[in-house]
């Protein structure tokens, strides 16, 4: 590893290892390494689909059709992924009691295997492992709507009569109220707040660096492509999350000893 990387993931691990409020905030590129599709990046999934938005969704059994035939094909990656190096390095800072919460874009619940607790894990659009009635709001195991797919069911409803959806955020559909309000609130109380593997170009998402460094927080982005933070960084890694975020763990460990 060069030594100026090495000297940049020192200077983050002695931040770190300081305590206080220490946020993670993680978008698609923490999971690729855990072969989870990346949805916008070249051959990602956008490219071979179009996205449903949610009033197509809402008013068109074709849409909805349309829609559940992109799962089914995320589907055997979903099952099969398994927290990466990465993702464990993560859980083992918050082991150490040193990352307050993990704010993240990703659906596939990789942080909550690796240990994390659910409470501690603010998920801004949902979670692909289940499914929600868009009428009664009940909620369903997304093997269940899976099988019925399997057996026919192209579009499946609900046994009230609404319509079963993926338990995600999709385009043209409000955001969580509570989890955004989580997020900013836990953004503008950061003392530390580390990007890993997110653009930084979907909002209200993306604005979560800015109420952290408004608020005097130490930025630290690790990802492989540029962000519109490059600049505002205290530092920046570009580098892959399953290499860079064991580094930093294993300083922290030597660090508190």
């Amino acid at each position: 590893m060069e030594n100026n990387i090495k000297e940049k993931i020192l200077r983050v691990a002695r931040e770190i290892s300081k305590g206080g409020n220490n946020v993670v905030f993680t978008g698609a590129g923490i999971s690729t390494e855990s072969g989870i599709p990346d949805f916008r990046s070249k051959g990602g999934i956008w490219d071979k689909y179009r996205p449903v938005y949610f009033d197509e969704f809402m008013s068109s059994k074709a849409a909805r059709t349309e829609y559940w035939k992109m799962k089914e094909e995320l589907y055997p990656d979903l099952i099969k992924a398994k927290p990466n190096p990465a993702h464990m390095a993560v859980a083992g800072l918050h082991k150490m009691g040193l990352i307050e919460a993990i704010i993240t874009q990703n659906i596939d619940g990789l942080h909550q295997d690796s240990g994390i607790p659910s409470e501690q894990v603010i998920e801004l659009h949902g979670n692909t492992r289940r499914a929600r009635c868009t009428g009664c709001q009940k909620i369903i195991s997304l093997d269940e709507v899976h099988r019925r797919i399997e057996q026919g069911d192209s579009a499946p409803e609900c046994e009230c009569g609404g319509y079963l959806k993926s338990d995600t955020i999709s385009f043209g559909q409000a955001m969580p109220v509570d989890e955004v309000e989580k997020a900013t609130a836990l953004s503008r109380n950061a003392d530390v707040f580390m990007v890993i593997g997110s653009t930084l170009l979907v909002h209200p998402a993306a604005e979560m660096p800015a109420y952290a460094t408004k608020n005097g927080a130490f930025l630290v982005i690790v990802n492989l492509s540029e962000t519109p933070y490059d600049d505002a960084t205290d530092v920046l890694i570009q580098g892959k999350a399953g290499q860079i975020l064991p580094e930093i763990t294993r300083e922290v460990r030597r660090l508190k000893c």
